[in-house]
């Protein structure tokens, strides 16, 4: 499992001066001086100066390749707790972990959540502790700044965007087709599994996967890769993480990846992550409320007992 506001474009080059006309893949929102990021100027050495301003991040690759080892290393501890957890606050017992899907999702939910505050902190420390300055806005999150809405509407489209991107997965999704049944799939058997997995989907997963895909890994790619690639090499990331969950459903991974990609479009047209997390936002509620249609209420899910 975050309000806009109204804003105008400030002047590129001083009093008087044009404001951008078509915005393209390399134009960002023009920041004024005390929102620029600190830590990288745009002279500075790897940060050329055509580099949008939303990129000027205080971080690299050593910090991006920190940042994979603390993923990869609390990818194998904090399932344990979660288990932990599960077994001591819900009552879970421990022979049902692998049958019992209502066990299942509440061990993913507490391995979701700690995993959630545990990377937060992470990039809390990283950001605010080492380089300084305000944490969301150093990270990415900044309001809406369109060249042709006010942030209101903007906000909206993204909502609305979101809805679209949903409809056309599923849509795609009936001619990939699939295979075998979807690891994820097991999880919705019952209601209270179902009505977990939303808690992370709606107000968990668009909060966290945007702030590290988009706000943290994004940045470094798109500038040692070059934009363009940085979109599509975030995405793919974006893709595989999830790719466990749907593994045996190669068309529906693909539909991920390419999820993936539209968001971090979206953030790299933008210059904020706050229009991707809309967007994913508004994805991920259009996914559910349609599985709540579906299953009468998260009540009768097919091929549950």
């Amino acid at each position: 499992m975050s309000a806009s506001e109204d804003h105008t474009i400030p002047p590129a080059n001083g009093p008087g001066a044009e404001a951008p006309t078509e915005p393209a893949l390399t134009t960002a929102p023009i920041l004024s001086a005390d929102e620029q990021q600190p830590g990288m100027p745009p002279g500075e050495p790897g940060s050329p100066a055509a580099v949008a301003e939303d990129l000027h991040t205080p971080w690299g690759w050593p910090d991006l390749i920190l940042f994979v080892v603390f993923v990869l290393g609390s990818s194998v501890v904090l399932p344990i707790l979660a288990g932990l957890v599960a077994v001591l606050w819900w009552g879970v017992k421990p022979w049902e972990i692998e049958t019992a899907p209502n066990a299942q999702a509440a061990i993913l939910f507490a391995g979701q959540a700690l995993w959630s505050v545990a990377t937060l902190a992470y990039l809390f420390a990283t950001v605010r502790l080492r380089h300084g300055g305000p944490f969301w806005r150093t990270i990415g999150w900044r309001t809406l700044r369109p060249l042709y809405w006010t942030g209101r509407v903007a906000a909206v489209l993204c909502l609305l965007g979101g809805v679209g991107l949903a409809l056309a997965i599923q849509f795609s999704s009936v001619f990939v087709g699939k295979r075998v049944k979807l690891p994820i799939e097991k999880l919705y058997q019952t209601r209270q599994s179902a009505l977990l997995l939303m808690v992370l989907g709606i107000l968990v997963a668009p909060l966290i996967e945007e702030t590290i895909f988009r706000g943290y890994i994004y940045p470094v790619l798109a500038r040692g890769l070059g934009m363009s690639a940085g979109v599509v090499v975030t995405g793919i990331l974006f893709g595989m993480v999830h790719a466990p969950q749907l593994w045996g459903g190669w068309g529906q991974i693909a539909l991920i990846v390419a999820v993936g990609i539209v968001l971090t479009y979206v953030r790299a047209r933008t210059g904020t992550v706050l229009a991707s997390f809309l967007v994913h936002l508004s994805y991920n509620t259009t996914l559910f409320v349609e599985l709540y249609v579906t299953t009468g209420g998260l009540r009768h899910f097919p091929g549950s007992a």
